[in-house]
C-alpha cells in the first residue's frame, strides 16, 4: 500500500526542485511573498525602537507578542496615513489572571499578532494607570481595573465593530478583525478566514469519526479537503488502516462525511475506541519543505490534502508562514529544522 502511495506523490512546479536537487541546494521559494512581514525568527525582535512602543525590553505578558504603540494620539495619526483602522486594547499591566491568560493565548497566537499588525494600527491602553491611559479610558468610556478589552475604531473613534468584552475567547477577536476588514472594503487574508472556521468549530464542540481504507495516508488527504473536517489523523484500529477525522457538526455530519467517501470505498468503524497512532502523520506534506513551518490543525489538513493533488498550499499560509521557507533557503546547511507537524502553533512558533 504505502509503496503505491509513494509511486503517486509527483512533486508540483514549486516544490521540484526540493524533492529531487542535493540536499545543499537552495530550498524552492514560495509564490506569494510580502515584504511588510518578517518570519518566525524575528517577526518581532524587528520591530522599529521606539519610545511609543508598549516596552523597551522584555513585554509584558499580559501583552503577547503583538507589538503595541502606547499612545493613542500617535495611533491616530498613524490610522490617517495609513488608512488602516486601530485595534485598541484596554488592558491591566500588571494584570489579573484573566490578563495574563489573555496575554499568553489569544495575543500570542502568531497568526492573530500577523493579522493584527498586518491590518490595525495596534495601540494598548493601560486601564489601572493615570495620566494619557486614564484620558485614553474615559474618551471611550471603559472602566478602569477592567478585564481585557478590544475595540476596533476608525481615526475619528468611531466603533467599526462591536465592542469585544470576551476575554475567554480567542474567536470573538478573530471574528472582530475579519468583520471589520470586511466593513472596512479590505479582503480578509485566507488563513485569518481559516483560522476563523477552525476556533469557531473548536468553541462550539467538535465531533469524532473513524473510518477504514485501504491506504490511510490516501484518506487523510481525501478527508483533509471535505468542508466541516477540521482535523485528520492516520492510525490503526482493529488491525485496519484508519484516518480519525474530527469535524464541526454544524457542518457536515458522519453520515454525510460516509456519502462522500463511500466512491473510494471507505468505511466508518462502529466506534472510535482503540486508535493507534501512525508515526508519519501528514504523509503527503511530510515529503515536502512546508513540513517546517508551524500551522493550525484545519492549515495543515487542508495543506496535506493539496500536496497530495500536487497543488501548492500556498494560499492557506500567511506571509510570515511562507517566510519560514525563505529563511530555510537562506540557512541550507542548518541542521536543527524539525517538523512542525502535529505540533502546537503557538509554542512552536516562539521556539
Amino acid at each position: 500500500m504505502k509503496y503505491t502511495a509513494l509511486l503517486l506523490i509527483v512533486p508540483f512546479a514549486a516544490l521540484a526542485a526540493a524533492f529531487l536537487m542535493p540536499k545543499n541546494q537552495p530550498l524552492p521559494t514560495p509564490t506569494t511573498q510580502s515584504p511588510v512581514n518578517q518570519s518566525p525568527v524575528t517577526q518581532l525582535s524587528n520591530a522599529p525602537a521606539s519610545a511609543l512602543r508598549a516596552t523597551a525590553g522584555k513585554q509584558p505578558e499580559e501583552l503577547g507578542k503583538v507589538q503595541w504603540l502606547r499612545d493613542l494620539d500617535a495611533g491616530k495619526a498613524q490610522s490617517e496615513k495609513s488608512g488602516k483602522p486601530i485595534l485598541l486594547l484596554f488592558q491591566e499591566v500588571p494584570g489579573c489572571s484573566n490578563c495574563t491568560r489573555y496575554g499568553n493565548t489569544t495575543l500570542s497566537h502568531p497568526l492573530i499578532v500577523e493579522a493584527i499588525e498586518t491590518y490595525f494600527v495596534p495601540v494598548c491602553i493601560f486601564n489601572n494607570k493615570g495620566g494619557k491611559d486614564a484620558e485614553a479610558l474615559k474618551l471611550f468610556g471603559e472602566p478602569a481595573w477592567n478585564n481585557p478589552v478590544v475595540r476596533i475604531v476608525r481615526a475619528d473613534y468611531q466603533d467599526i465593530v462591536l465592542r469585544m468584552p470576551n476575554f475567554n475567547s480567542s474567536l470573538q477577536l478573530v471574528n472582530g478583525m475579519r468583520r471589520a476588514l470586511d466593513l472596512t472594503g479590505k479582503t480578509a487574508p485566507r488563513y485569518l478566514e481559516l483560522l476563523e472556521e477552525e476556533l469557531a468549530a473548536r468553541e462550539a464542540g467538535l465531533e469524532t469519526a473513524t473510518f477504514s481504507m485501504y491506504c490511510f495516508w490516501t484518506g487523510e488527504g481525501t478527508f483533509g479537503a471535505l468542508p466541516g473536517v477540521i482535523e485528520t489523523e492516520p492510525g490503526f484500529q482493529d488491525g485496519k488502516e484508519v484516518v480519525k477525522v474530527q469535524f464541526d457538526p454544524s457542518v457536515t455530519s458522519r453520515a454525510e462525511l460516509e456519502k462522500l467517501t463511500q466512491p473510494k470505498s471507505f468505511t466508518p468503524c462502529a466506534k472510535n475506541e482503540g486508535f493507534r497512532s501512525d508515526r508519519e502523520p501528514k504523509y503527503y506534506l511530510a515529503q515536502t519543505p512546508y513540513r517546517f513551518i508551524p500551522m493550525t490543525s484545519l492549515q495543515a489538513a487542508r495543506a496535506n490534502s493539496l500536496v497530495g493533488k500536487k497543488q501548492s498550499p500556498d494560499e492557506l499560509l500567511s506571509p510570515r508562514q511562507l517566510d519560514v521557507l525563505l529563511k530555510m533557503a537562506e540557512n541550507p546547511q542548518k541542521k536543527d529544522w524539525k517538523s512542525m507537524i502535529g505540533q502546537n502553533i503557538i509554542e512552536m512558533w516562539s521556539i
